[in-house]
């Protein structure tokens, strides 16, 4: 449902819509009715998450503003202000830097495995999410857990979920195999990324 009315961050209605605007008003009733379609029993039925959901708004008040505010006074002697605007810009950078996953990710860059979607090879948003902006090879291989086909020191997610399988705690973990990888890139792909390899 990418780029469609039932895209709840549709980038094809501008980058502010995409990056915050979709946060500041209903979701579109597409949204609703494709949402309803996602088999979430998974989690839904998790007692963890379940319990997470109901006291959503105690665990986002206290984890997200008021542990990080009060660490520093109580252990560092840190003014009560400084420590709260501190968490303020640093919610204020994360969630910017999870918007544009959104929005950069999806209007400005390359697009080496499919040029015919929105989403694109950003390398800023990748290095500021920790690997998140390789979204042309997310979107043209969504089942493949790496979301990229880059080494870790531009993909962090990637290599936290390799030691998450390390330690037994992900498994089943799913990738493209580099023969698709190349096939579907050299068919659908702008070719950016010929050019690319050869830089590495």
């Amino acid at each position: 449902m990418s780029e469609t009315s039932a895209d709840p961050h549709d980038s094809t209605r501008g980058f502010f819509f995409a990056h915050f605007g979709w946060l500041m008003m209903k979701k579109h009733p597409h949204v609703i009715e494709e949402g309803k379609k996602v088999d979430m029993s998974d989690i839904t039925g998790d007692p963890i998450l379940s319990f997470y959901n109901k006291h959503f708004m105690f665990f986002k008040i206290f984890c997200c503003f008021y542990l990080p505010t009060m660490v520093p006074v109580w252990f560092y002697g840190e003014e009560l202000y400084i420590a709260f605007l501190a968490t303020l810009l640093r919610f204020l950078y994360s969630t910017n830097i999870t918007s544009s996953v959104n929005s950069f990710a999806h209007l400005y860059g390359m697009r080496p495995y499919n040029k015919h979607i929105s989403p694109v090879q950003n390398i800023g948003v990748s290095i500021l999410a920790y690997g998140e902006g390789w979204h042309n090879y997310h979107h043209a291989f969504p089942w493949d857990y790496k979301s990229a086909e880059l080494p870790y020191f531009i993909n962090f997610s990637t290599l936290f979920l390799d030691v998450a399988a390390y330690l037994g705690l992900a498994y089943d973990l799913k990738t493209a195999s580099p023969s698709l990888i190349d096939a579907v890139a050299q068919r659908m792909g702008d070719n950016s990324r010929k050019h690319r390899k050869k830089e590495i």
